[in-house]
């Protein structure tokens, strides 16, 4: 198993179930739970120096969802175009989101996961096997969308044990 495989396999072994269709709302619901319970003063929590707020994380998912959402598409459709990887770190330093309303950043959130189930659910099936290449590793649409699940997980559970404790 390459190092890409691994670090794959790592967020889809946190898909609750078989059916990761249902888990991506799941998850969705769950972080807006979470964050809709937030003071504006908590949302500005970081459990650590360097780690991010509770503002710039969740717009760190809203970041990479819509990355997701677009190399799905992509996949989807055919192209055969390499798409490049993105600088999470980067990212997050030039997203503002501490500037911004933890109700703009989880209405965005919500946005994004509707469009991303749409997305998702009215993909022939067909293609959720069409192969593409993103930054330098092969991946299919499906594992991409199951991506956004298990990455949601990860940082949910990163919530609950490292900010929500300390708040």
């Amino acid at each position: 198993m390459t190092d890409f495989q691994k670090y794959v396999q790592r967020y889809l072994d946190l898909i609750p179930s078989e059916n990761w269709l249902e888990e991506l709302k799941k998850s969705g619901e769950n972080t807006v739970e979470i964050y809709s319970k937030l003071t504006e003063e908590q949302s500005l929590f970081a459990y650590a120096e360097g780690k991010w707020t509770l503002k710039e994380l969740l717009l760190h998912l809203s970041d990479t969802e819509r990355i997701f959402q677009y190399r799905i598409l992509a996949f989807a459709r055919g192209d055969k175009n390499e798409l490049p990887g993105f600088d999470e770190e980067l990212y997050a330093k030039n997203s503002f989101a501490n500037e911004r309303s933890i109700n703009s950043l989880l209405e965005e959130y919500q946005l994004i996961r509707k469009s991303s189930q749409i997305l998702l659910e009215t993909l022939n099936p067909s293609v959720l096997d069409n192969l593409g290449t993103a930054n330098g590793n092969q991946i299919s649409a499906e594992t991409i969308g199951k991506l956004i699940v298990g990455h949601n997980v990860h940082h949910l559970n990163i919530i609950e044990e490292r900010y929500l404790p300390k708040l």
